[in-house]
């Protein structure tokens, strides 16, 4: 009885809910409902009868990484934003962009490069939204020069677990009032609210781009071009690595960009300063994970630049490819989908020895059964944590159990 009162709050609500199939589980844990809402407005709205029947909320966009993370332990209603994907407002003269959280960023990255502009988040999933990027904190190359989703984020609107609309930040890339809770939300995998709107600082687009490529066996010598990279003049964009497999060969590629003539000249200098040679398109493995979005094993490894060497030398007993971001420290290592679960947690058990932090993105459930996606925490760092969850879902409604630590 009370599930169908619950039901029929919904419908009265919002009017699109439906009942769920099982192509809408949360990383296998199926709900009993989807809400589909266009808007802050209607997502308060749901998540006011979410917050009067107890039930608890996994947001939604595309889904293209809603099996990322640990898996929810219940869930009884998604919250489905794909219908919110307006460009809200693309102040071009100010550098700023307002979309909703359910806005493709390919849609994003469209209208405001009609105006020679950018947001400097170059994903690496082609059906990514607003809402989860920043949920997720994933970003691609250019997080080098130009920052994560946390230093490009100036405004977000987010639902409370209780339906109230929290707004901060605003359209103005210098605006200091209030605390800036866009870095908060950012990488909460939906457990501290539901996000409906974001406002973000943009970047006039390059004229030209040309990439630097070196390669060799030596994980050392990668290291040390990542490091004479990083420490020139060139003031690259990214500073990109990528070995296929376990001692094979590495290339590493540097990114620049800028106006023409003058950019191929900066390439041309930089590649000799660092024994590579230049490129005029990017490797087809450029922006992309080394592991299957869809059925792949992908651990984020976290490592500094110095330890670098360390990392490329790791050998372990199964085939496991490496790349990502050398220049700043976040990599990542992918597996097929059927590796086997045994060597997989050696493997994460191996890295969080050898690297700053690696943390288990996505893969089967059989790993997961086996290897705590998030690794551990320092107690001062979990308890914080827990009161944060505290103080902004204190019934724990959002995402249980989908963040570090079971939160």
């Amino acid at each position: 009885m009370a599930m169908s009162e619950a039901r029929r709050a919904l419908e009265e609500a919002v009017p699109d809910v439906r009942d769920a199939g099982e192509h809408d589980a949360v990383d296998g844990v199926r709900p009993q409902w989807v809400a589909a809402v266009d808007g802050t407005e209607s997502a308060a709205a749901a998540m006011r009868v979410a917050a009067e029947h107890g039930l608890h909320v996994v947001p939604r966009g595309s889904g293209s990484k809603l099996d990322w993370g640990g898996p929810p332990r219940e869930v009884d209603l998604v919250l489905d934003l794909s219908g919110a994907n307006e460009v809200v407002e693309h102040a071009a003269g100010d550098l700023v962009v307002h979309a909703m959280a359910g806005t493709p960023l390919a849609d994003v990255q469209r209208v405001v490069g009609a105006a020679g502009q950018m947001l400097a988040i170059d994903q690496p999933l082609p059906t990514a939204t607003v809402g989860g990027v920043i949920a997720t904190a994933t970003s691609g190359p250019c997080r080098h020069l130009f920052g994560g989703v946390r230093d490009l984020l100036i405004g977000i609107t987010v639902v409370r677990p209780d339906g109230a609309v929290t707004i901060s930040g605003g359209k103005v890339v210098k605006n200091v009032a209030g605390y800036d809770l866009g870095k908060l939300y950012t990488g909460s995998f939906g457990s501290l609210g539901v996000i409906t709107e974001a406002v973000f600082r943009l970047h006039p687009l390059a004229a030209e781009h040309r990439w630097i490529q070196v390669e060799t066996d030596d994980p050392g010598a990668a290291a040390e071009a990542v490091d004479r990279i990083r420490h020139s003049q060139a003031m690259p964009t990214a500073v990109e690595v990528d070995r296929a497999t376990p001692g094979g060969r590495i290339e590493v590629v540097a990114e620049i960009e800028g106006r023409p003539t003058a950019t191929h000249e900066r390439a041309l200098e930089l590649a000799d300063a660092v024994g590579g040679s230049v490129l005029e398109h990017a490797p087809s493995w450029w922006g992309r994970y080394p592991f299957d979005p869809a059925d792949g094993i992908g651990i984020r490894v976290g490592v500094e630049p110095k330890a670098l060497a360390a990392l490329l030398s790791v050998r372990p007993d199964i085939d496991v490819a490496v790349r990502g971001a050398a220049g700043i420290g976040v990599l990542h290592a992918g597996l097929p989908g059927d590796a086997d679960p045994a060597a997989v947690a050696d493997l994460v058990g191996m890295l969080r020895e050898r690297c700053d932090y690696a943390v288990l993105t996505r893969s089967p459930r059989a790993i997961r059964e086996k290897v705590d996606p998030w690794g551990p925490v320092a107690p001062g760092v979990m308890a914080l944590m827990r009161r944060t969850k505290d103080q902004f879902d204190p019934e724990h409604r959002l995402a249980p159990g989908r963040f570090v630590g079971g939160i």
